[in-house]
């Protein structure tokens, strides 16, 4: 006697049946007409009865990106490759403007790809120019190029790796080089394989057919009597359903969110300040020299209107200008160099949050106090995988007289401990505004590679004792968005403002 099977194991082993060998969830799918989860469900329970074997296997999907896309419809080589040519053939070393001309290209796009030059050992440097790499090899197709050739003729763009070939060191690079270059995006993906074991072929050689099971008892087959002649369908609640995608924080809010609540735990006090300020607030009340690079245009944001700020207290003012020019009454030499109040009114947008925490300690010196301002800072930093010229700092102080070093590193210790990152170190740095100063590190439990999230220090004299405080400062800024691709374990960090809503959808609610 034939075996019956309900609607929808009869559909899976039919055409596990039809097709023999291993048949992918994917081809089960579109040949059944089911969901993917009753798919699941059907094999999970025939797995359970010894009928199928399932193979899983972790592969990494690639596709292109809008500028991977734009970059093949084009037909052209990359930019280093052509680059490279124009080497070749000039025979003399070229600067990044004669190599702009010679690709059609500008300078600015050729110095991004300098190092894919010389690493590719196309080029060797020459001073401030490039010349051609002697036994340089023009014909061999480099690893990124392979990679972008078999994305191309890939059905619809999308390359699957095994995980073998995708742990290759020349895969690995080529997917950071091309994903710096929002060529390409990538995840990971299981795939399932299904196959007849031996107690299925059994069941297949002596037949099944399928058993007709209805859903729900109505009023109809109540009067006619058929429901004594059909199987009603059971149900199985832990079974798997179509995923429900839940209303959530951006995993960016969440770190920002979760940062506040850190420092309020350990009795902080948020404040907050403009994100135009003035170069006084900015640079100078840090005791940060006039000539300091980091005050340069090609670092620093600076605002046409308004052209200039009204600064604050002339008798502050006039303390700052003498703890510049000669240490004032801080025991300090300064800068030994004549102070501008007119680059102290110039309007910047803020470069960090110090601003706040430098201005608080101004407005009220008193200690005991412990504050932190979480927010925007900006910088003209060129975009790539690590940078933005727009991202979120937590800067804070602590002002008391019984402040020490320790005390600063336990602070920053309990707070990445509240973040999650168990493992914490510091090492010595400098900023010009603290002494001692430390760069701050953390690492994922079971990683190998540390982090720096930050720098912090004690406030030197020669910023505090112009605002009145003659106890300890410590202080401290941290990047947020550094942190949110730790914990995240993203590789750039353009993906945090991009609206990629597979990896939204996918990102924990806690992690």
């Amino acid at each position: 006697m034939a075996r019956q099977l309900a609607t929808n194991a009869y559909k899976v082993l039919k055409q596990l049946e039809e097709r023999g060998g291993r048949v992918g969830l994917d081809e089960l799918v579109a040949g059944t007409g089911l969901d993917q989860s009753q798919v699941m469900a059907v094999a999970t329970a025939f797995a359970q009865d010894g009928w199928i074997d399932i193979a899983e296997e972790i592969r990494l999907e690639i596709s292109l990106d809008e500028e991977g896309t734009a970059f093949l419809q084009s037909g052209a080589s990359l930019l280093e490759r052509r680059a490279a040519e124009a080497l070749r053939t000039s025979g003399q070393p070229m600067t990044t403007v004669e190599l702009a001309e010679a690709t059609g290209t500008d300078a600015q796009a050729i110095g991004k790809v300098m190092r894919y030059l010389t690493a590719k050992g196309y080029a060797t440097r020459a001073g401030k120019a490039l010349q051609w790499a002697d036994g340089a090899d023009l014909e061999a197709t480099q690893p990124d190029e392979s990679l972008l050739a078999r994305i191309a003729e890939a059905p619809s763009h999308l390359l699957l790796l095994g995980a073998e070939e995708s742990a290759h060191a020349e895969i690995q690079e080529a997917l950071k080089g091309l994903r710096s270059r929002n060529y390409l995006r990538s995840k990971e993906r299981k795939f399932r394989e299904l196959q007849l074991a031996d107690e299925g072929k059994k069941v297949v050689q002596e037949g099944f057919e399928e058993l007709v099971e209805v859903n729900q008892l109505t009023e109809a087959m109540l009067l006619s009597g058929e429901w004594r002649n059909v199987s009603f369908r059971s149900y199985d609640v832990t079974l798997d359903t179509t995923p429900t995608r839940p209303g959530k924080l951006h995993p960016l809010r969440r770190v920002l969110e979760e940062t506040r609540r850190a420092f309020l735990n350990l009795g902080f006090q948020e404040i907050r300040g403009p994100y135009v300020e003035s170069a006084f607030w900015d640079f100078d009340a840090l005791f940060q020299p006039q000539d300091h690079p980091a005050r340069e245009m090609q670092d620093t944001f600076y605002c046409e209107r308004p052209g200039q700020f009204e600064l604050p207290d002339p008798k502050m003012v006039e303390t700052i200008r003498r703890t510049h020019e000669d240490g004032g009454d801080t025991g300090s030499t300064g800068w030994r160099y004549k102070w501008s109040e007119q680059k102290a009114r110039q309007v910047v947008l803020r470069t960090h949050t110090t601003a706040v925490t430098v201005a608080a300690c101004h407005k009220d010196p008193s200690p005991p106090q412990k504050v932190f301002c979480v927010g925007r800072v900006f910088r003209r930093e060129t975009i790539d995988w690590k940078h933005l010229p727009e991202f979120h700092q937590v800067d804070g102080v602590i002002i008391d007289k019984d402040a020490s070093f320790a005390s600063l590193l336990g602070t920053l210790t309990a707070f990445y401990k509240q973040m999650g990152f168990d493992e914490v170190k510091f090492r010595p740095d400098f900023f010009p505004y603290t002494e001692p100063s430390v760069g701050v590190f953390v690492r994922l439990p079971g990683a190998k590679d540390w982090f720096e999230l930050g720098g912090a220090g004690v406030f030197r004299p020669e910023v505090v004792q112009p605002a009145g405080v003659d106890v300890p400062v410590l202080a401290w800024g941290l990047g947020l968005e550094r942190l949110a691709m730790v914990r995240y374990q993203i590789e750039d960090i353009r993906q945090l403002y991009l609206s990629q809503l597979d990896w939204l959808k996918e990102s924990a609610l806690h992690r």
